[in-house]
């Protein structure tokens, strides 16, 4: 019996020190998140800047993207937007999430949801960052839910 004690403690231990040093510092901090970062979705490049707000939740706006002009030389705009008042927001400008609160506790970014502009749809969005420093980002609607990962650059 004293050995089945060792064997299951060790166990524990082990899955413990996987679990804590499998985190990333960087969800410690609030401010972590803060920065500029660049991905890629469906085969569009974009970079969005994380600033801090008034009443200390943040926002993550576009503030570049690969392709801002259409085949004529126009803007590209919002057009998917469910706010039919920021369809005429460009695309470089776009704010992906405002008001994203940080949860102590679970070490994660919430409360809010993050849009998707190229399908027009807000989900529900958890953020914490990997092993690596990238950022995690899911999004869900109704149970159904998707990843997209940021890249610190600054």
């Amino acid at each position: 019996m004293k050995v089945m004690k060792k064997i299951i403690l060790s166990l524990v231990l082990a899955f413990v020190s996987v679990f804590a040093f499998g985190q990333n510092a960087l969800n410690d901090k609030a401010d972590s998140i803060l920065g500029d970062y660049s991905s890629t979705q469906g085969g569009a490049q974009y970079k969005v800047h994380v600033t801090k707000n008034a009443n200390g939740t943040y926002k993550a706006q576009i503030f570049w993207v690969s392709d801002p002009y259409d085949k004529n030389g126009k803007r590209n705009l919002d057009v998917k937007n469910p706010n039919k008042s920021l369809r005429s927001v460009p695309t470089d400008q776009v704010v992906l999430s405002d008001g994203l609160q940080y949860n102590a506790q679970d070490k994660t970014w919430g409360g809010t949801k993050i849009y998707d502009p190229q399908r027009g749809i807000n989900a529900k969005v958890t953020a914490s960052f990997e092993k690596d420093g990238t950022l995690k980002l899911r999004g869900t609607v109704l149970g159904i839910g998707e990843s997209a990962y940021w890249k610190r650059i600054k």
